[in-house]
């Protein structure tokens, strides 16, 4: 069965999430980004998600998840928490 591991930043706001990808895309730490602006508890961990399968998380996230390029980030991401930019950091199919 397929596996992901994955971090993410979880906002309010669509506009948030595309500055914090900026910051990324020019150089920005992802994991000190997630300590700093994640709604999420898992921002206090770089928004280190651990390993899921398929199934495990919502929808809109599971196709990002189990379909991205790896170590690249992707996002905003719009489920019913806010918005994500998400890195999937590993896989197994």
């Amino acid at each position: 069965m397929a596996k992901a591991a994955a971090r993410h930043i979880l906002v309010k706001d669509e506009a948030t999430c595309n500055e914090l990808k900026a910051k990324i895309a020019a150089g920005e730490d992802f994991a000190a980004l997630a300590q700093q602006h994640s709604k999420c508890p898992s921002g206090r961990n770089g928004g280190d998600l651990g390993t899921f399968g398929p199934g495990q998380m919502v929808p809109e996230f599971d196709k990002v998840v189990f379909s991205a390029p790896i170590n690249e980030v992707q996002g905003p991401v719009k489920t019913q928490f806010g918005y994500h930019l998400l890195e999937v950091t590993q896989r197994t199919e």
